[in-house]
């Protein structure tokens, strides 16, 4: 039959009204006990949202709800024929996201088994639904790891890696059940078979929270005569302005041999338009075209991240059989890793032809519960990234292929995404057959879904595979570790679905021969974590005798780390308090209650003591524990990332561990779970600026630099050396042209760092900064007091002028709700400093009174 003139695109229908009710493992069907299910989301959610279950991260509730995971969840639904279907449409049923063991039934009878939480699971219903006729659907999740037995590659691995921890640091906290390798989860061996993000099972930064459900949408897709399956427009090369871009969509004609075409339009953000007419040809159209005046994607700091409207419509004559609507940058992405002057190879990135310095943090899931994070929320994540100055943000290996909300969020932001395949901190049976071919589907599925993404700058192997199984095994010979999933499958698929995006095999990853079996975390090549700080060990850039615990894992030692390019480091800190109150009970607000304990994952549980002795003194109460911890990770990432910067182009990018949250406990990030910036993320924020000015003491001398990450500029400047009774002992104007990625010395004095001063750094161009010179304890700030005044806008609007008397130090305004957001934060006011600040909130989110503003908990003026 044929539809001459007639729009027959595609038909989705949604499916839902889905109910959820347990039962035994292995038991029957439950007759009774159902409940509306929340999905997309999972079971969790359905309990929450029933009243079944307190809040899995509420108190020490992770616990209580831990028999979730120890029961079949029956999910059901009906699914009612398409009404308009016309004999020979094709009806699938798009199941996005099931996770993760899953059993399903159409009618009472068996339709399939999937259990790939990372890929979708596809059933052809053209010949099981009947017109306008209701069909039962019914889904059971086993519990994810039941039945499964640990690999003996992996068994060998965690032996030797429980042997090695133990030699460095014997001492393993009484009742701790997680093994000697790092805060790494004991059931991690074993998830190796299974394709569920192992973070699942609780790590050093979250809970233990298996999510089980339907955690992606449900839909019923009804196709005539043909169907776009695929399609990638992807941007070759940037020539003189112009951008040559090539065009691939795959067809399948289930139901016809007519003559088929690909028509539509690339309409830049301008209007221009771009017209496409591609013959279809065995099942694929193709055309490399010229697109003149490119309007380009960049990233943030550098311009405008432009995005086309893409428009391709499948036709048979003049009837429309498909479309596809998409959103696609112009922009070329390449790993540049020429040979360093320095030594070693560099490992930059460069974005339209331009060499970058990547500033940004580790991403994880936005909740343990992955299926319910809105997409509300992933803007307000990705805008709080954007709005911090960060350039690109890493999906880590432990999480999940994130929401395609999240890749949105980012292409519209100008936010460069360093995709991890979902692989973490453990050996994996690639020999075994069943499991490569799950994760060859998986990084087929995965790579087109996300190759048309403008932020899409790397696909990377896994997190921490290969330097584990080096520290265990010293070397990374082919073997049955994962060696055929990193160096084979993946990097195959990438080049076969995403030829212009660069593969790299894991992170970290380094190849320098001289660096022997340490280079996969070496200084020389590639990407490094480094973890020298906080966990106090030689990770690769050196190690040293030590006076202290604390010294070993203080901050300062980043001063000796010369990798290329840091996709780790970091540093534990408290939430705001308010976070904590609004989770911990109100009789546990203490420092290392129990419930205080039960939200910190790392171990053990005064871990930062050390550091805390030596940089802001040990805490003695809760406030003085939020900003003390708080203090010593913003001072050490500002500290960091001022060296990184410096060292630019030798060293090409610093991504934080961690950016946010999994739910609101004690960790590396810098936004906490209820979208709460930390004082670290407003350090990071002044150090991510696209020009740096920073201070380093270095051989006796002081010298101010000035590093640029963006175009071309001009800045000038002055800075001082003032006592902190305000006496201005030094001052000294500047000015100077920075070329891209310029980082050089612009002032230097070898006059003695008097620890009774400070110097200061304000101008044109750059944020203003400053350097102590000692440890916060030690610093000599004198009396201080401020005073403030609240002026109201409009609803959830005001701004608060602050003025110092005296040397004011971490200065900030207490969130009065967790949408508030201040146009800065935790920031120093000199002697007679003042200072503007915006604050902006819902509608009703605090009163003026609401307002107050607070100095460093620890200041004895």
């Amino acid at each position: 039959m044929e539809h001459k003139g007639v729009d027959m695109a595609r038909s989705i229908q949604a499916i839902e009204g889905f109910e959820v009710a347990p039962s035994k493992v292995g038991g029957d069907r439950p007759e009774t006990g159902w409940i509306p299910a929340v999905v997309p989301g999972g079971v969790h959610e359905s309990l929450l949202a029933a009243g079944q279950i307190e809040h899995p991260y509420a108190d020490r509730n992770e616990q209580a709800v831990r028999w979730v995971e120890e029961r079949d969840w029956w999910f059901r639904t009906t699914i009612t024929g398409p009404e308009d279907r016309v004999a020979g449409d094709r009806i699938r049923l798009v199941l996005h996201g099931l996770d993760t063991v899953a059993d399903l039934w159409l009618d009472g009878e068996l339709l399939g088994h999937h259990e790939n939480m990372f890929r979708p699971a596809i059933f052809d219903l053209t010949d099981r639904l009947e017109t306008v006729h209701d069909h039962e659907l019914v889904i059971r999740f086993s519990p994810p790891l039941a039945g499964l037995e640990t690999p003996p590659n992996v068994a060998d691995l965690f032996s030797r890696l429980g042997d090695l921890m133990a030699a460095i640091a014997p001492e393993q906290p009484e009742g701790d059940d997680r093994p000697a390798d790092g805060g790494m989860p004991a059931e991690l061996p074993l998830a190796t078979l299974r394709r569920k993000a192992t973070f699942s099972w609780g790590w050093d930064f979250g809970p233990r929270a298996p999510s089980i459900g339907i955690w992606r949408p449900v839909e019923l897709i009804t196709e005539t005569e043909a169907a776009i399956e695929d399609h990638h427009v992807r941007t070759d090369a940037i020539i003189d302005g112009a951008a040559e871009v090539t065009i691939e969509v795959e067809v399948d004609a289930f139901r016809t041999t007519a003559p088929l075409r690909i028509t539509g339009s690339l309409v830049a953000p301008s209007g221009a338009t771009t017209m496409i007419d591609i013959p279809v040809t065995g099942g694929v159209a193709r055309e490399t075209i010229m697109i003149d005046n490119a309007e380009l994607w960049w990233t943030h700091d550098l311009d405008v991240p432009n995005l086309y409207a893409v428009r391709l419509e499948l036709r048979s004559a003049d009837s429309l059989l498909d479309s596809v609507d998409d959103q696609i940058g112009l922009r070329t992405i390449a790993l540049d890793r020429s040979e360093d002057p320095e030594g070693g190879r560099m490992f930059r990135f460069v974005l339209n032809g331009v060499p970058i310095f990547a500033r940004g943090a580790a991403w994880l899931p936005a909740s343990m519960l992955v299926g319910s994070v809105s997409p509300q929320h992933y803007r307000k994540l990705v805008g709080l990234a954007q709005e911090g100055g960060m350039t690109m943000l890493r999906i880590w290996g432990g999480g999940i292929y994130e929401h395609d909300a999240f890749y949105r969020a980012c292409d519209v932001a100008g936010v460069l995404v360093w995709q991890d395949f979902m692989f973490a901190c453990v050996d994996y049976p690639s020999q075994d057959e069943t499991l490569a071919r799950e994760i060859a589907l998986e990084a087929d599925f995965q790579v087109r879904r996300l190759r048309n993404r403008a932020s899409i700058a790397l696909w990377s192997g896994n997190n921490e595979v290969q330097v584990l199984h080096g520290f265990a095994y010293q070397n990374y010979d082919p073997g049955n570790w994962g060696w055929d999933f990193f160096y084979k499958i993946l990097p195959e698929t990438v080049e076969r679905l995403d030829p212009t995006t660069p593969y790299w095999p894991g992170s970290p990853w380094g190849e320098d021969e001289a660096e022997g079996w340490m280079a996969a975390n070496g200084v020389r090549d590639g990407d490094r974590h480094a973890w020298e700080v906080w966990h106090g060990l030689d990770m690769g850039a050196g190690g040293g005798d030590f006076a202290s615990v604390g010294e070993s894992r203080l901050y300062r030692r980043y001063a000796a780390d010369k990798g290329k390019f840091i996709s780790e480091f970091g540093i534990h800190a408290s939430p705001e308090l308010a976070t904590l109150e609004r989770w911990i009970p109100r009789d546990q607000l203490a420092v290392h209650s129990q419930s205080f304990d039960a939200h910190n994952k790392d171990n053990p549980k005064n871990k930062h003591d050390p550091v805390l002795e030596i940089v802001t003194g040990l805490p003695q109460n809760l406030e003085q524990y939020v900003d003390f911890t708080m203090a010593s990770q913003a001072e050490g990432l500002k500290f960091g990332i001022e060296h990184y910067r410096r060292r630019q182009p030798h060293c090409s990018g610093t991504l934080i561990w961690q950016f946010n949250d999994v739910w609101p406990g004690f960790s590396w990030s810098v936004v906490d779970h209820d979208l709460v910036p930390k004082a670290s993320y407003y350090f990071a924020r002044r150090a991510y600026a696209p020009v740096l000015a920073s201070f380093l003491q270095q051989d006796g001398r002081l010298e101010l630099w000035l590093s640029n990450s963006g175009g071309g500029v001009s800045v000038s400047g002055s800075l001082r050396i003032q006592g902190f009774d305000g006496t201005i002992r030094t001052q000294q104007d500047f000015s100077a042209e920075l070329a891209p990625g310029d980082s050089r010395v612009v002032w230097t004095t070898d006059d003695d760092q008097d620890p009774g001063s400070f110097a200061w750094v304000e101008g044109d161009g750059f944020p203003t900064n400053r350097l102590f010179f000692g440890e916060i304890k030690d610093v000599p700030f004198g009396p201080t007091g401020l005073t403030w005044t609240v002026t109201p806008i409009g609803p959830g609007s005001a701004t608060v002028e602050v003025e110092s008397q005296g040397y004011a130090y971490f200065v900030h305004l207490p969130s009065p709700h967790p949408e508030v957001r201040f146009s800065d934060n935790y920031f120093d006011l000199p002697p007679g400093g003042r200072v503007s600040i915006a604050v902006q909130g819902p509608q009703d989110a605090f009163m003026p009174d609401d307002l107050v503003v607070r100095g460093f908990a620890g200041h004895a003026g």
